[in-house]
């Protein structure tokens, strides 16, 4: 019998590490190829990780709870000598299980002394965890033996990019291209000193936690912020909504405020084109998006989740109704798929369904906007004659300046209310 080491495949979308969940098997068990060993917690998404070869379990090399980098030896198999010789592929994101082979004449790793001396190692090394790159920037460092943990990257948050990697001179050196010399974007990271004796627990940031402290991080620091609030009387939303509730439980569909208001959004940021847009800052170009991908912000045990309801302004309040069900189940369940939160143009928070009259969301880069959704309050209204009992909801838009200025946004607001006021001309927006 031989033996074969299963590592963490890169799982794409810059993920360089996972958090074990649980494993899938025990030593002992036969497996097949292609069959799932491990359910892994990365920054993205909760997926099932396969191994590539057959065989029977020998050695599990992680514990539940273990941070694990990509590329490293989670397991060890016993195989049937010969065919454990065969390579396979290495996987991809679920739900496609595996990654095609490298096409033809693509240019293979090489093998070189380490520094050291000591033997031989695999050049170039695997990049760092806080190396950050795109997969496709990955593959061609790798197919061109340029060696990441030595670029400095002229992208955001130091981001390693194409042209950097294609700027480097070769293996060990650094970049010399233009973009590579860019300032690079320095995030501070202030350390916390404990008082002696003092009750404390440290807990390591990691998984979704950490990559919400990230990304939050980052949209603060590149994107200026500003956040303007508008109230709507909701009264006739709320009549419509109590309607259509009815009618949608025949189907057993849950309708919400959300899809009336993700409605009211894509109807007028086909007004204000600027809204539904994303800011490339490598390029130093505005790209306007032609369709419209709505992200909605689901509260779970794990953290936020942003899943993405794609070409929404195709789809029916019943069937947005629907889908928000579906992806906010799985979004409690950690079974979101990294596709269920990719390609989103504009997000939606709904801090209403919780409470709280306003607040001031951040924009999911590389997005320009983000609006905000609250409680419905009562208010007094003063008719001319007498005072009636009225419903009111505030809304606000966070906006990216160096794209939306103040008076724009006043106007984005002043169009979305009057939809969200006038549910009748909102259904004329539908058609």
């Amino acid at each position: 019998m031989a033996t074969q080491n299963v590592k963490l495949p890169d799982v794409g979308e810059g993920v360089t590490e996972g958090e074990l969940v649980r494993w899938l098997v025990k030593p002992g068990d036969t497996v097949k190829a292609d069959q799932p060993v491990v359910e892994l917690m990365t920054d993205k998404a909760t997926v099932e990780v396969p191994t590539p070869y057959p065989g029977i379990v020998k050695e599990l090399k992680f514990k539940e709870g273990d941070v694990i980098p990509i590329e490293t030896v989670i397991l060890i198999l016993e195989t049937a000598g010969e065919s454990a010789k065969a390579t396979p592929a290495s996987a991809s994101p679920p739900p496609p299980q595996t990654k095609p082979a490298p096409p033809a004449g693509a240019t293979t790793i090489a093998t070189a002394p380490t520094p050291s001396g000591n033997g031989m190692d695999v050049y170039p090394p695997v990049a760092n965890a806080n190396v950050l790159a795109t997969p496709a920037t990955r593959r061609l460092a790798r197919e061109s033996g340029v060696d990441l943990n030595q670029i400095a990257g002229s992208g955001l948050a130091g981001r390693v990019t194409r042209d950097d990697v294609i700027g480097a001179k070769g293996p060990g050196s650094t970049s010399n291209s233009p973009a590579a010399k860019a300032p690079m974007l320095q995030v501070p990271k202030p350390g916390f000193v404990s008082s002696p004796g003092a009750a404390e627990e440290r807990v390591a940031l990691r998984g979704v936690r950490k990559k919400i402290a990230e990304n939050m991080q980052m949209a603060k620091h590149v994107i200026p912020h500003f956040t303007l609030v508008e109230e709507a009387c909701v009264d006739e939303l709320v009549k419509v909504r109590t309607q259509a509730k009815a009618a949608a439980e025949k189907y057993g569909v849950k309708i919400t405020y959300l899809p009336f208001v993700i409605k009211a959004l894509i109807a007028t940021a086909r007004e204000f084109t600027m809204f539904n847009a994303s800011m490339d800052d490598q390029a130093g170009e505005v790209v306007y998006k032609k369709y419209f991908n709505v992200a909605f912000a689901a509260d779970t045990p794990n953290g936020l989740m942003v899943p993405v309801i794609k070409n929404a302004d195709f789809k029916t309040i019943l069937q947005i109704s629907k889908e928000i069900q579906q992806l906010a189940g799985k979004a409690r369940e950690g079974k979101l798929a990294l596709d269920d939160m990719k390609g989103a143009t504009i997000t939606v928070t709904n801090i209403g369904s919780v409470g709280g009259l306003y607040a001031t969301p951040i924009i999911n880069h590389p997005e320009v906007a983000i609006l905000g959704m609250y409680k419905i309050y009562d208010k007094p209204v003063w008719t001319g004659q007498e005072f009636k009992r009225a419903q009111y909801m505030n809304f606000s838009i966070t906006c990216d300046h160096r794209l939306i200025d103040g008076a724009v946004a006043a106007n984005f607001m002043k169009a979305f209310v009057a939809r969200i006021e006038n549910p009748s001309q909102l259904m004329l927006d539908m058609i």
